[in-house]
């Protein structure tokens, strides 16, 4: 693993979330993007190195609001880097831990996405991504 690429927090009100922090954070988010596939609204904000990930459901039935439906607003993901996706979950599998996909998919920000079950980490959903070259 590279670093963390993000921080991926759950929010309800996708507009009123992007306001606050940007009053928090004093920046923008740099990107916005509707994910069809996890039918999830994305923006992302920077601070220096550090990544933060906004996401709302826009489905009853999307991950994320089953999430806040179950938990409410709040962290949902720690997002790692990685070289190569397809190495590193083989390397997790082999180490027993469980993969919620088999294949690496396409998510926000321009990149290739897998994700490790909670119950394998301690109760913390973990993103391998890395970048669509």
């Amino acid at each position: 693993m590279i670093n963390v690429e993000h921080i991926g927090i759950a929010v309800k009100d996708f507009s009123e979330a992007n306001s606050l922090y940007f009053k928090l954070l004093g920046v923008e988010p740099y990107k916005t993007e509707y994910v069809e596939s996890e039918n999830v609204n994305t923006s992302f904000f920077k601070v220096g190195t550090t990544k933060i990930e906004l996401l709302e459901g826009t489905t009853e039935d999307s991950a994320i609001s089953k999430f806040i439906q179950k938990k409410g607003e709040g962290i949902h993901h720690i997002a790692f880097e990685v070289e190569d996706i397809l190495a590193e979950m083989e390397r997790l599998k082999q180490e027993g831990f469980q993969l919620l996909n088999e294949c690496p998919k396409k998510g926000a920000d321009n990149k290739l996405v897998c994700f490790v079950h909670p119950k394998s980490a301690n109760g913390i959903l973990i993103e391998l991504t890395q970048e669509i070259r």
